[in-house]
């Protein structure tokens, strides 16, 4: 089992950046990639990124994209999502996610088998 555990959620006005963490503890040997889905009121859970952990490679939603930064650091089992220039579109509950599998698509959820509780981020406009 590996635990994922977020953190860096809040309220920010439009324009501005927040950075979330997730640490993961346990059988984090078998995570094959890491990911951020986020999910607003009524909205089913989307993409937003993903870093697999052998070679480093990212996927970005298109929403996103050169808004957002994931990295990652290995000592730490830790992975981080910088969110720049924030829209209140970007409003939703953000979730860490884990995969054991190599050879899955990272934008399908489906290929992830951890997940962590979720942290609220609002953008005020």
């Amino acid at each position: 089992q590996v635990q994922l555990v977020e953190s860096g959620g809040g309220l920010v006005q439009a324009g501005g950046s927040l950075r979330l963490s997730c640490a993961a503890s346990g059988r984090t040997f078998s995570t094959a990639i890491m990911g951020w889905f986020r999910q607003a009121p009524g909205k089913e859970r989307d993409f937003v990124v993903a870093i697999r952990w052998s070679n480093g490679n990212t996927y970005y939603s298109n929403s996103v994209k050169g808004r957002f930064t994931i990295s990652r650091d290995d000592a730490k089992n830790t992975v981080y999502l910088q969110m720049n220039s924030l829209k209140p579109e970007d409003t939703a509950v953000y979730y860490c996610a884990a995969g054991r599998s190599f050879n899955v698509s990272p934008y399908d959820r489906t290929g992830y088998h951890y997940w962590g509780q979720g942290t609220q981020v609002t953008v005020s406009s």
